[in-house]
């Protein structure tokens, strides 16, 4: 757990299946009724790849065609990590100086070889997401790649912030990528956890999760670092992150357990004693039956009288679940969430779960109350994390902290 005053992001990048780059994704976030496509945009299109549906129908083995040994989850990292970059104005000559790291979460990394039987000359580690990014943009710091299940994106920036704060790295990468997986697409459809019309949190008849691709990646960087070279004056786009908590209740392989308390204590640890109420929460909202009635029953133990009235944006609803990239994602959209000062209108419910006594707004934006931004992500195995984002305070921008 950690709450450090000198720890920012400066920079945000996504890859989804509304296309590469944050403002496609903020532009389908803010018209009301969007949901995920039938045919969603491939983001490597521009690439001459084929388009693979981030709710794919598994026909015998399709050709990969020219999918390069890189792999698809680590061309969406490489998607999302240059435009946060850019987004920070960082350069080589700035990474150059820096002391850099690049952590990455995901649940099934690079699987396309191995399930494919294409692995060349044998099995390839899946796992390799942040080398391959690391060594791509000649990084030479520490290279991690977390795969904590569906919460693997937060534990990667929760990682990213202790390596700021412990003076390890002044930049860190961090995020989380996932691309399509028969294995995962068929151990959720043993499960029974897939939804056959679409990922729909909180609604009363909800069946399940639908799957999705993409990345998302932050910059997160000291504030000294940022401050040195003029970043915490970006008219209002740099952010704190004030907040990162995990937990785990080590109850079941893929439930998560029914009283919710480790999910409440993760909530609870990174929301801290900070001072800023919480003006949007960003929920793990998976669609499924127990997940989103645990999650609604803790966020009113959390907040309170409070949890009637903060919007919750489900950004599930609008992507599918993007696995080990899904909590990344999430803080993507809280950093847009907390930089255009509003929280967008949900996907339309036809019928709300009673079940779950959240507020989600529809048809229309509403202004953001508060300057803070809650964002949950949870995994099997009862991985639980969560992450705070906020604007800066005076006392940041003063160099009184980093």
């Amino acid at each position: 757990m950690n709450r450090e005053a000198g720890v920012v992001v400066t920079g945000v990048g996504a890859v989804t299946c509304h296309g590469a780059g944050t403002d496609g994704l903020w532009r389908a976030m803010t018209a009301a009724g969007v949901r995920t496509p039938d045919r969603p945009a491939d983001p490597l299109a521009h690439m001459e790849l084929p388009l693979i549906s981030l709710v794919p129908d598994p026909d015998p083995d399709p050709d990969p065609g020219p999918e390069s040994a890189e792999g698809r989850a680590a061309r969406f990292a490489s998607l999302a990590a240059a435009e946060a970059l850019a987004d920070a104005g960082l350069d080589a000559v700035a990474l150059a100086g820096a002391r850099t790291a690049v952590v990455l979460g995901s649940c099934m990394g690079e699987p396309g070889d191995n399930e494919r039987g294409r692995g060349g000359d044998g099995w390839r580690p899946p796992f390799r997401l942040a080398t391959q990014l690391a060594a791509e943009l000649g990084l030479f710091g520490s290279a991690m790649d977390v795969a904590n299940a569906c919460a693997a994106g937060a534990y990667a920036l929760g990682i990213a912030a202790d390596l700021v704060r412990a003076g390890e790295a002044d930049v860190v990468l961090a995020g989380g990528a996932d691309a399509y997986s028969r294995v995962a697409l068929g151990c959720f459809n043993r499960l029974g956890a897939v939804d056959p019309e679409r990922c729909r949190p909180f609604e009363s008849d909800r069946a399940g999760t639908v799957f999705a691709e993409g990345a998302g990646v932050l910059v997160v960087e000291s504030a000294a670092h940022a401050r040195a070279r003029g970043a915490l004056d970006a008219g209002g786009r740099t952010l704190r992150l004030q907040g990162a908590a995990w937990s785990c209740d080590a109850d079941h392989p893929t439930a998560p357990r029914e009283d919710g308390e480790q999910i409440v204590r993760a909530m609870r640890e990174a929301l801290g004693d900070e001072p800023g109420a919480v003006g949007c929460v960003v929920p793990h909202g998976t669609g499924t039956r127990l997940n989103d009635v645990l999650e609604s029953r803790a966020l009113h133990r959390v907040l309170g009288a409070d949890a009637a009235r903060v919007p919750l944006y489900s950004l599930k609803a609008l992507l599918g679940h993007a696995g080990g990239a899904s909590a990344a994602l999430g803080a993507v959209a809280a950093a847009l969430i907390l930089r255009h000062g509003a929280v967008p209108p949900n996907v339309p419910l036809k019928e709300q779960d009673p079940a779950c006594e959240v507020l989600l707004p529809q048809g229309a934006a509403v202004p953001l109350a508060g300057r803070r931004v809650l964002v949950n992500a949870y995994g099997f195995g009862g991985n639980n994390a969560s992450l705070v984002l906020a604007g800066l305070d005076e006392s940041v921008r003063r160099g009184e902290f980093g």
